[in-house]
């Protein structure tokens, strides 16, 4: 499956797209094999905070770039749910990922719970801040950050575009507050339940800047759709 996802992701990625894949980690050597020479950049799912260490069964950082890494996934929200990652977790995993040389796309969001008790703005600006006030503008300014609306992704609640773009203006006004420019230079994705059929009015949101893909990225043709909205 991952030599024919691969295969037809880098055979039609578009040049004008930053494309990067994030298999599971038993895969990233055969994903490095498949995208040498490609533009479509790969990273880790997870990685543990510490450099080195008797960590058994743990990935870190270092790890990861030995594999051919460019990114890392950090604080996703299955991560943050199913074991109870914290925003302090959250910080030190960003920093081990920077001082290796890896992109961290950070990502936030809030559950369906947290949503329906009026809690979509707390929780993402405590989130957010956790990185904000714990990196320098310089290390700030080599994050991505993607916006995860727990609550739409595999509950049969949609976001609509300007729920999704009024979530990302909030962020992109935390960044700023943090620093401007740092605001507008920022790349900040939208990862709910992104397909190819509502991809194009998701990114033509003046704050959406691309998607975190997951369930839609495991076919070829539907990531590609993504890719190159029609």
């Amino acid at each position: 499956m991952l030599n024919e996802l691969l295969a037809g992701i880098t055979a039609n990625a578009p040049q004008q797209t930053d494309v990067v894949v994030f298999p599971p980690a038993p895969y990233l050597m055969a994903a490095a094999d498949k995208l040498q020479g490609s533009s479509v950049k790969f990273g880790g799912q997870n990685l543990n905070a510490n450099d080195s260490g008797a960590y058994t069964g743990e990935v870190s950082a270092n790890m990861l770039v030995d594999c051919g890494c460019d990114a890392v996934l950090v604080g996703h929200s299955e991560r943050r749910t199913l074991y109870a990652e914290t925003d302090s977790d959250v910080l030190a995993k960003t920093e081990a990922a920077l001082i290796a040389g890896l992109t961290p796309y950070v990502c936030i969001g809030e559950t369906l719970a947290e949503r329906e008790a009026n809690k979509t703005e707390a929780v993402i600006e405590q989130q957010i801040n956790a990185v904000l006030n714990g990196l320098s503008i310089q290390q700030l300014a080599k994050c991505v950050f993607a916006y995860e609306p727990v609550w739409a992704i595999g509950t049969g609640k949609t976001a609509s575009p300007e729920q999704a773009q009024q979530v990302h203006a909030f962020i992109r006004g935390l960044i700023a507050a943090k620093d401007e420019e740092l605001a507008l230079n920022s790349h900040v994705l939208y990862g709910g339940s992104v397909k190819a059929s509502n991809a194009k009015e998701l990114f033509a949101q003046q704050d959406i800047d691309g998607g975190l893909v997951g369930g839609a990225s495991l076919k070829a043709e539907e990531f590609l759709g993504i890719c190159n909205p029609a």
